[in-house]
């Protein structure tokens, strides 16, 4: 019998796999120690927290090597870690392409063509840029939609975090998502933008320590890549529809629309650039996080290749990566292995946390108090946390698929946001009439079709609506509804030159 690597490597003296009751005692101790530390890590942060502005969006301070692993920490939680090795070992060819491609597509077309502008704008959410140019109807659109989407988000992410605690340590799902869903909440609540970047770096050299071992160990039980490959499928790692049919194409295109380019209008990675030094930091951060995000994003997939191979059969794929660091690593290893990604995890809520309050803060409290104070904002920013937190853990409850979760959270976007959304920054002509009947009507058909079972994905239909009606309501009323410029904090006019 070929003797396996991490027996050699990582278990030295006796062979016999440990207790998994020891093995459940060190996950638990370690997650244990893991959550002081980044509870600890909030409170040191909470000391730089004097304003609205400071806590969140770090006081627009954030330097490159910061603001790059947030953007990366950020956009790759756990649930997209363990849904894309989900993915590849059950060869579903449209999640392998949202993770990591499309989500890779959409960190870089906001550093290309947004990440500039946004941070010249000096505000705290992109909503208040429906504001400025198509007024407040269209930014409580945005905003209610922006919040639905992260909760729905967050919901996915959760059920991740549940599901590897009692594949992994024995403890109930419903214990590790409310366990999950009140350290995440709590962290957040105290240091704001500062403890969510800080803690993201911790979670981010955890994390992609224990993938990159998982991976090196893995394959050296398995005989290497060129052993696992053999035995793969002539198409399982083909990127493209294996049939040319209408049906799949558009299921394809949806996926790249969903996550490549309706995400772009997520508030969580938004923040980020909100959160940057300069102009030049926060564009350049995420060139950086795309290359980042496309290269350790692959890992799951490999890995979920490997297990398709080495563990056919396997009675819950979802928790494939878990069986994975059971498998094969020692039980010091697979503590290790959990804490990365209770780290993926929790760098991707305590973001959509942030941000989700922000905009609460930001663009719905006004609706009900007029000219609210900056301490005001700043308190409702701290407490709309935990009510958001409960609004993930009930998705979470429900969820099935951790990378399904995330398209479907996105779908909102796409069918009404993205449109809007991109012509408030490249339409000059956009203007309040054409936003709000976009938005309604994409979001509109979307809901309409999602009731029958139509060939093209109804977010999809719901953007194709949006877009038409974007452009002929817009054209329509040039005269009666003259367009408004974007403009920053101060209400000037933002330059949109020097944009890429």
């Amino acid at each position: 019998m070929r003797c396996r690597f991490s027996d050699t490597l990582f278990r030295p003296g006796s062979k016999k796999k440990e207790n998994s009751l020891d093995t459940q005692a060190l996950i638990l101790i370690g997650v244990s120690l893991y959550i002081v530390l980044m509870m600890l890590i909030g409170i040191w942060a909470s000391r730089g927290n004097h304003s609205l502005a400071d806590f969140t969006v770090a006081g627009r301070n954030m330097p490159l090597w910061l603001c790059t692993v947030s953007v990366f920490a950020t956009w790759f939680g756990s649930g997209i870690m363990m849904g894309a090795a989900t993915a590849a070992y059950e060869y579903d060819l449209l999640l392998m392409v949202g993770e990591p491609f499309a989500s890779g597509l959409c960190l870089f077309l906001i550093g290309l063509i947004f990440a500039r502008i946004v941070r010249r704008t000096r505000r705290l959410t992109w909503p208040e840029f429906f504001e400025a140019r198509y007024g407040k109807v269209a930014a409580t659109f945005a905003a209610v939609s922006d919040v639905i989407s992260g909760a729905i988000w967050l919901g996915g992410l959760l059920f991740t975090f549940g599901v590897l605690l009692q594949a992994l340590a024995g403890v109930p799902l419903a214990a590790g998502i409310v366990g999950g869903t009140v350290v995440v909440a709590a962290y957040t609540m105290i240091g704001g933008m500062w403890a969510v970047a800080m803690t993201d770096f911790v979670q981010m050299t955890v994390f992609v320590v224990g993938l990159v071992v998982l991976l090196f160990v893995v394959l050296a039980d398995a005989g290497g890549w060129g052993a696992v490959s053999a035995q793969l499928p002539a198409n399982a790692m083909r990127l493209i529809p294996l049939e040319h049919t209408f049906i799949d194409w558009m299921q394809y295109i949806q996926v790249w629309m969903t996550l490549g380019v309706a995400a772009v209008a997520s508030s969580s990675v938004i923040q980020r650039a909100l959160s940057a030094s300069s102009e030049r930091v926060a564009q350049y951060s995420f060139y950086l996080a795309t290359v980042a995000y496309v290269i350790i994003g692959s890992i799951p997939l490999l890995l979920g290749l490997v297990a398709s191979v080495e563990m056919p059969g396997v009675e819950d794929p979802n928790a494939i990566l878990t069986e994975l660091a059971l498998s094969h690593l020692h039980p010091v290893l697979v503590a290790v292995f959990v804490g990365a990604i209770v780290s993926a995890g929790m760098s991707s809520c305590d973001s959509i946390l942030l941000a989700g309050s922000t905009v609460v803060s930001t663009n719905l409290m006004p609706l009900v108090v007029r000219k609210p104070s900056d301490q005001l904002r700043l308190r409702v920013v701290r407490y709309t946390i935990p009510v958001l937190a409960l609004g993930g853990m009930y998705i979470a409850f429900n969820a099935t698929r951790a990378v399904q979760v995330l398209i479907d959270s996105v779908s909102i976007l796409l069918a009404g946001i993205c449109v809007p959304f991109f012509a408030c920054f490249f339409w000059s002509k956009a203007n309040r009439t054409g936003a709000v009947a976009s938005i309604a009507s994409g979001l509109v058909t979307w809901q309409i079709a999602s009731t029958y079972d139509p060939l093209i994905p109804p977010d999809l239909i719901g953007f194709f609506v949006s877009f038409a009606v974007m452009i002929v309501v817009t054209l329509a009323t040039q005269e009666s509804d003259p367009p408004r410029p974007l403009t920053d904090i101060d209400g000037e006019p933002v330059a949109l030159e020097n944009r890429l």
